[in-house]
């Protein structure tokens, strides 16, 4: 299923929460919305499944127009950061609730939902109570049961935020399997920059109600436009004004181009980290210019060190915030 999103806002009382956005995410594509808290992106998710009335625009779904449709009549699956699993009933019973809404035998729903909680690494918990599993556990019985109707679009609202780093690694690539072999389209909402690049084809971010910038990851990590946007991903260097022989309002340097040798540039290191087998390290250079460089060996805060920087990798950026 395609999605086009035209001009579409939401507002609640004076406050505009998605203001004239547009966006298409064509069948079958993963697709991810990041920004940070108060950006619209859990509003977006909400008027696309009919939970929160639009302003104005459009929202169209394989060419149909559903901007008015009753909720239970869009063909989409919501996954909530909370999981809303009902703590009355069993496994199951929770994946096959969906199929019973829609008219399915008790027999032929509760058939599909053994074959999903198969699909999700569930077989063997059916009569299990919610409340008796992990949060991971959980996490796959929300997504079964995300799933079970066979919605032509599944919305994935913060579904690893309540869970731990180690945990959210390994069930965001189950997720993101489980997603391609059912063939769904799918949007992805987070804040997070890993879960984003690791689940999308394309991503789009949000601020103030607003699109910003799409593009694949890649593109996204290697132009970001933006300084908003270089800061919000991650990038380690983003430097204003005018920077070691480069004019621009803005540039960023990723960290590995930046490396400490015999290099024209001067700088002090300030603070060393050890991150995942390597340092990181923070260089001061001139009075008021910070740059992270990543290297294989420590250097001590107060050492004087050399620096050269690939040409190649800077990338200018429009000046929105500092």
């Amino acid at each position: 299923m395609s999605a086009i999103i035209d001009d579409l806002s939401v507002m609640f009382g004076d406050v505009t929460a998605v203001d004239g956005l547009s966006l298409e995410i064509a069948t079958g594509e993963r697709f991810a919305v990041m920004g940070p808290s108060g950006s619209g992106k859990s509003t977006l998710l909400r008027a696309i499944a009919g939970l929160a009335a639009p302003t104005s625009g459009r929202i169209i779904l394989d060419g149909a127009d559903v901007t008015d449709l009753a909720p239970h009549r869009r063909p989409i699956g919501l996954m909530f950061q909370d999981y809303a699993l009902f703590p009355h009933m069993s496994v199951i019973d929770n994946v096959a609730y969906g199929l019973r809404m829609h008219g399915a035998t008790k027999r032929a729903s509760r058939h599909t939902a053994a074959r999903l909680l198969e699909l999700v690494g569930l077989a063997g918990f059916e009569r299990r109570a919610p409340g008796s599993l992990s949060g991971g556990e959980q996490q796959r019985v929300a997504l079964a049961r995300t799933l079970a109707p066979e919605p032509a679009l599944v919305m994935l609202d913060e579904p690893l935020g309540s869970l731990d780093l180690a945990l959210r690694e390994s069930l965001l690539t189950e997720m993101r399997s489980v997603v391609e072999r059912v063939g769904a389209t799918s949007l992805y909402v987070t804040h997070d920059r890993t879960e984003a690049f690791s689940f999308a084809q394309r991503l789009a971010i949000m601020r103030h109600g607003s699109i910003i910038r799409v593009g694949t990851p890649d593109a996204v990590w290697n132009d970001p436009a933006t300084t908003f946007v270089a800061r919000f991903i991650g990038h380690p260097n983003v430097v204003p004004g005018h920077v070691v022989g480069f004019r621009a309002e803005a540039v960023t340097i990723p960290g590995s181009a930046v490396s400490i040798d015999d290099g024209p540039i001067d700088g002090v290191v300030q603070d060393t980290v050890f991150v995942d087998g390597t340092y990181e390290m923070t260089v001061r250079v001139g009075l008021d210019t910070l740059l992270k460089v990543i290297d294989i060996d420590s250097h001590p805060p107060g050492t004087r060190v050399h620096l050269s920087i690939d040409r190649g990798a800077v990338r200018e950026l429009v000046l929105d915030e500092f």
